[in-house]
Parts: structure tokens; sequence; C-alpha cells
């Protein structure tokens, strides 16, 4: 008896990062990046920037800095 059931990978988590210190944005891409199952689908510098990329791009999850100026 085989097995019906097809094999497939699980969707990659999507996630779009919103910080305004450069250096802290290039370390979350270094870091999430090399993570399997996980697609980095945008960056933001600005509270606007991140409204207005996960509205385009409706992603899993957005890291956030909320002391972030808009």
């Amino acid at each position: 008896m085989s097995n019906s059931i097809a094999e497939t990978s699980p969707e990659p988590l999507r996630i779009v990062i919103a910080d305004d210190h450069v250096l802290f944005r290039d370390g979350l891409r270094a870091l999430l990046t090399a993570a399997p199952d996980t697609e980095l689908v945008g960056e933001a510098g600005t509270g606007d920037e991140a409204v207005a990329l996960a509205t385009a791009l409706q992603p899993d999850v957005v890291l956030m800095d909320i002391q972030m100026r808009a």
C-alpha cells in the first residue's frame, strides 16, 4: 500500500523588517536570509514605509521597531 499524500515543502514565512537603524536591519537581514523556511520580502526605514510595504506585500510577519520615526 503506497502513501498517497504528496510530499510538499511548507510555504516560507514571508517577513518585512522595519527599523530606522540601518545596521540593525542589516543584521536582521543576515539572520533571516540564512534561516530556512523564511523569505525577506521587504525592508522599511520609517513607520510610513512599513505601513506601505505591509499593505502592498501582505507579509506573514512584520518585525518592527515601535519607537522609530514616522
